[in-house]
């Protein structure tokens, strides 16, 4: 049996949590501990139950989804937050990653999908939506400085198929994805991310894609 992932929900819709609990549920590692309907709900929680994950609504009356993952953040920094949410203004999506959020995804997600980002937060790494990732590398390319290092900079240079690779990776698409597009086994796209990953310096896919633009390889 995996170890099981302690959960936390934070929704102020009751529907919306009993929902979300009779699905993560089924996934045997998955174990629901305990439901808040707001963020002031949601820290007195985690004081108590200390949860592997909280998956955190933005708009929650008392105190809204950003507010609770920036204080639990600054009272636990090891609390890790996925924002679930059916907003992907660039304002929430920004203020979401800035207070700490590890995960930022759409409620239109699927199963599947979901519990991928649990398992990969609850791992230390990070989630995030394509269409906010491809927000987030957008802004990071707005903001950057016009000249930038090149990949001369790096102590192993990337192949041309690890190039491909990492394009389609900063726009949001998934192993399998990237797999269909460049015609190669899902097992071999996901040995040239590891690849990428370490010779550029990230912990994640996100930070890859920043890491990307920064070096001017985007």
């Amino acid at each position: 049996m995996p170890p099981m992932i302690q959960l936390m929900l934070v929704d102020d819709q009751r529907l919306m949590r009993d929902g979300l609990r009779t699905l993560l549920e089924l996934e045997e590692d998955f174990e629901v501990v305990g439901e808040a309907e707001n963020g002031q709900q949601a820290l007195d929680l985690y004081e108590r139950l200390q949860p592997d994950v909280v998956m955190m609504d933005i708009r929650m009356p008392l105190m809204d989804g950003v507010e609770a993952t920036r204080h639990l953040h600054e009272q636990w920094p090891e609390a890790q937050v996925i924002i679930l949410t059916t907003f992907d203004d660039d304002e929430y999506v920004f203020e979401g990653l800035r207070a700490g959020a590890r995960g930022y995804l759409l409620k239109a997600v699927s199963s599947a999908e979901l519990a991928e980002a649990i398992r990969t937060v609850a791992a230390g790494g990070a989630l995030i939506d394509p269409s906010v990732t491809r927000k987030v590398v957008a802004e990071f390319a707005r903001m950057a400085p016009s000249t930038r290092p090149t990949q001369q900079e790096l102590v192993e240079p990337l192949s041309d198929r690890e190039l491909d690779v990492l394009r389609l990776l900063a726009e949001g698409f998934t192993n399998k994805e990237i797999a269909q597009r460049l015609f190669l086994a899902e097992g071999t796209v996901k040995n040239y991310v590891t690849s990428i990953l370490g010779k550029i310096g990230a912990r994640d896919r996100t930070q890859a894609a920043l890491r990307a633009r920064e070096l001017g390889l985007l």
